[in-house]
């Protein structure tokens, strides 16, 4: 996604009239003094959560069987049902199931936004293969978990209109760490209803940056961003996942340094705010250059995330623009995957043999985290997006930490040797080699010929197109979607330096999880005759 424009978030501060008779009803609406609009938004049907002229479309999605899907939705494609609705439709469909609770759900949840976008970068009849994709994996979720009998969300009550204090971000966060689900739901309630989608992020936020955990960080992130397809009037639903999905977390064990909970972010963050007086300070825009970037991205992956916190902390305080600050971030955990040695025998499972760095590893989780953290630093009002940059340099260092090994000293992909492998020089000799890598699985040879193609100052798109076609047909363990989506943001925004890492990750990844098939996409290509 590209960085947040003054229109959008002019757009998502001003939503909150009308999600309230959606979020509360009309009643405590007119308490609060703001009278009713005629969107249509989530309400209540008696004790069930509908969703005004989108209900159909969403229950169609929770109770067509998996093996009737991909002709009900290509049919509704052929009778001029759009993408962005179908994912929008989708998207709600796992929110009601799901509530952020359901570990396959929330993953469907998070693909589906990119798999729209990546939808947008293919035309003819194989368009609407990406999103095809994931709406099976999330059908097939639903009706594993019970359909609609077995609804997660149901209609919830704010909180008493003019309560002192009012609720906010702090109220939210005493609720959840208080694990009283009820106050906190109604607290986010009255939150959305009060502020819009805007006040909503925001306050859900500061319990967000309670703790570093990869799902914790980019479901946030990807529900606030599914907001552009399926509408302001389901804002309340969507980031209610969020407050949930840290409900439910806040019975886990606390992720910390040594197990320690003085090191974790709930201790760090709040000393580094302090130690460089970032609250209440305007955002830098002192510009970098690549010497300074690669220097803090080396001192954030080689850091405790004690240290690694100081430096985002620092940077920010030496008032570097917060782009310098999370492009560092990102090319920190972009090395987490061009330096991973891989799944060990220990940790080898069905369709995650040993080598591969697919699906749940190490460097895709952190590279969504930091793609997530600096998006939502971009959307976040001063207070958060400061913090969220100071958690994403903590969490890139705790990840490497926790996960052992040496990537202090493992020589990161492309390896020179590799590179100088690569005879071929033009275009499409480049990619046809790159191709071949892919399926023969060969990661760091994949890593080098693509790599080398950016080296050469071929066209992108090229490569790009390359990976896209793989990031669609095969099942990349949940995360193909979505790791596609966050390498390409990332390119885009790299400097001219550092970006063609991103795809090299990206070709790494993709050589490691070819050859598993996702489930429905040859159907769905059939049917559409793509």
């Amino acid at each position: 996604m590209t960085a947040v424009s003054r229109t959008r978030r002019e757009f998502l501060r001003n939503v909150g009239q009308g999600m309230i008779v959606a979020a509360v009803g009309a009643g405590l609406a007119a308490d609060l003094g703001v009278s009713a609009v005629a969107a249509e938004g989530d309400g209540a049907g008696g004790d069930r959560l509908t969703f005004g002229g989108m209900e159909g479309l969403v229950a169609l999605m929770q109770e067509t069987p998996p093996e009737r899907l991909n002709a009900v939705m290509v049919a509704k494609l052929r009778d001029g049902v759009g993408l962005k609705t179908l994912t929008a439709a989708a998207a709600l469909a796992n929110a009601r199931t799901f509530g952020g609770e359901d570990y396959v759900g929330y993953h469907a949840m998070m693909a589906l936004g990119p798999a729209y976008q990546m939808s947008r970068e293919l035309s003819g009849a194989g368009a609407a293969l990406p999103v095809l994709k994931v709406l099976y994996r999330n059908t097939t979720r639903i009706r594993e978990r019970g359909g609609r009998a077995h609804e997660a969300l149901r209609p919830v009550t704010a909180g008493e209109p003019g309560a002192r204090p009012a609720p906010d971000g702090e109220a939210l966060r005493a609720a959840v760490r208080a694990k009283d689900a009820t106050a906190a739901e109604r607290v986010f309630a009255a939150i959305a209803a009060r502020g819009g989608a805007d006040e909503a992020f925001n306050a859900l936020l500061m319990e967000v940056q309670d703790e570093t955990e990869v799902h914790r960080v980019v479901l946030p992130y990807r529900a606030w961003d599914m907001l552009e397809l399926a509408g302001p009037e389901h804002a309340h639903t969507l980031l209610r996942q969020s407050v949930r999905y840290c409900l439910q977390a806040e019975s886990w064990s606390r992720r910390a340094p040594g197990g320690d909970p003085t090191l974790g972010p709930r201790k760090v963050l709040p000393a580094v705010l302090d130690k460089f007086k970032l609250p209440g300070r305007e955002a830098g825009t002192r510009p970098a250059d690549d010497a300074t970037v690669e220097r803090l991205a080396t001192a954030i992956f080689g850091g405790t995330p004690q240290q690694a916190a100081d430096v985002a902390g620092g940077a920010l305080a030496d008032g570097f623009a917060p782009d310098v600050v999370g492009e560092a971030i990102a090319l920190a955990a972009n090395q987490l995957i061009l330096r991973d040695a891989g799944r060990s025998a220990r940790e080898e499972v069905t369709g995650k043999p040993i080598g591969s760095v697919h699906g749940d590893s190490i460097g895709v989780h952190a590279c969504d985290s930091a793609n997530a953290w600096r998006n939502m630093a971009r959307a976040a009002r001063p207070a958060n997006a400061v913090a969220c940059l100071v958690l994403g340099a903590y969490q890139v260092a705790l990840d490497r930490t926790d996960r052992g090994g040496d990537f202090l000293n493992w020589e990161p992909l492309p390896l020179k040797r590799h590179v100088d492998g690569v005879k071929a020089t033009d275009a499409p000799a480049l990619l046809a080699a790159a191709d071949e890598a892919i399926r023969g699985n060969l990661q760091a040879r994949a890593a080098a010929v693509v790599h080398r193609y950016g080296q050469l100052g071929h066209d992108p798109r090229g490569a790009m197109d390359l990976l896209l076609k793989y990031a669609v047909s095969e099942d990349g363990s949940l995360h193909a979607e979505k790791f596609y989506r966050t390498a390409t943001d990332e390119f885009a925004h790299a400097r001219p330096a550092f970006r063609w890492r991103q795809l090299a990750a990206l070709a790494r990844v993709t050589a490691s999880e070819y050859g598993r098939p996702a489930a429905g996409v040859a159907e769905a290509r059939a049917m559409l005759g793509a």
